[in-house]
């Protein structure tokens, strides 16, 4: 059973690779998820007082954030060069076609990331927003492009019921009837799996024909995932039509203890990520999850396996510049790392 595992995380660690040619002239598999930052001052790519895209709570410069570095760091892979995001490129690519992220406020964090990214390609382009229930939409009119979020917290279905009230549906997706439409689709889900309390909007969870007042999280999580994942491999999701992204686990950095700092340390005081290749306090949980459940889907998929690289960017969250009372060592500042995550999702495109 060792084995198998083994077997099942080499073969996941190996989507998103891409060939690279050496000075020897041999070819070798080159990972963009291994790799190091450095300093470039020609980033970020764009002004973010330029864009009118970004969430209050991400325009960390807006509310006061004093120090710059943070914004000048490029993702270097160890053995190739990630390409250069190209804006025109991209929408020449996506002419008519539509974008979907689905997710919570992280896949919203990169999706107005991509915005930016395209608005400062194309500044004079003639941009509408719309919003139509759970789909936000920034269309690019001069080239057909839509971008669209669907905001969805589980993935799976919550439904109101008369006996329960909230039930969170682990063996339900409806949605999918809305997403099977998309050309590009971006899923993440993670950070609403342990909320508790006021904050989680959910009273009952079923499983089968179960109705649970709780049970383990992580269980539920891997349920879930994998109603997700038997949607991609069926019969709805047309994957010659539909290329198909999963975003890893986006880490969150409250405990100086995971970067060798003292435990009372949050970001509040970073401004510069982590040297090196690893992250002190490895990998979460929730990534050995995500890894495993994508590993048994058949059809076509490519994990943005952004968790390492955003884990030694410790750096780059709002803190407390987020445009209200509180600590979001969560989030991330746009512009910043969701920036870098889009090119990755850029150079998978193009490959």
């Amino acid at each position: 059973m060792g084995k198998r595992i083994l077997m099942i995380l080499v073969l996941v660690s190996m989507i998103g690779f891409a060939t690279c040619s050496e000075n020897d002239g041999e070819e070798r598999k080159c990972d963009f998820y291994s790799g190091k930052w450095e300093f470039d001052s020609e980033f970020p790519l764009y002004n973010s007082s330029e864009c009118p895209f970004i969430r209050k709570e991400f325009d960390c410069l807006k509310y006061g954030r004093p120090d710059r570095l943070y914004l000048h760091f490029k993702w270097r892979p160890l053995n190739c060069n990630l390409p250069r995001f190209d804006g025109v490129d991209l929408l020449e690519r996506l002419r008519g076609k539509k974008i979907m992220f689905v997710g919570d406020s992280i896949s919203m964090n990169q999706w107005q990331s991509l915005a930016c990214l395209l608005h400062a390609a194309v500044p004079h382009s003639n941009i509408i927003q719309q919003t139509n229930g759970d789909i936000r939409t920034i269309k690019f009119q001069d080239y057909g492009t839509s971008l669209m979020l669907f905001l969805s917290h589980y993935l799976v279905d919550i439904e109101e019921e008369h006996n329960f009230g909230r039930v969170l549906k682990l063996d339900s997706i409806k949605s999918g009837e809305i997403w099977k439409d998309m050309d590009v689709l971006i899923f993440n889900t993670w950070l609403w799996w342990y909320r508790s309390g006021p904050t989680q909007p959910w009273d009952y969870i079923q499983i089968g024909n179960k109705t649970l007042k709780d049970m383990d999280r992580m269980e539920a999580f891997r349920h879930g995932l994998t109603t997700w994942a038997n949607w991609v491999d069926s019969d709805q999701l047309d994957t010659t039509k539909t290329r198909v992204f999963f975003q890893g686990v986006s880490p969150s950095h409250y405990h100086g203890s995971d970067w060798n700092e003292p435990e009372a340390r949050n970001c509040a005081k970073e401004s510069s990520p982590l040297l090196g290749s690893t992250y002190p306090g490895g990998l979460p949980a929730a990534s050995f999850t995500v890894q495993q459940v994508l590993a048994r889907i058949k059809k076509p998929i490519h994990l943005l396996n952004i968790t390492t690289l955003s884990q030694l960017r410790k750096d780059a969250h709002p803190s407390s510049y987020n445009g209200f009372r509180g600590m979001d060592c969560t989030h991330w500042c746009i512009a910043g790392l969701p920036d870098t995550w889009n090119q990755l999702l850029y150079a998978a495109l193009i490959s």
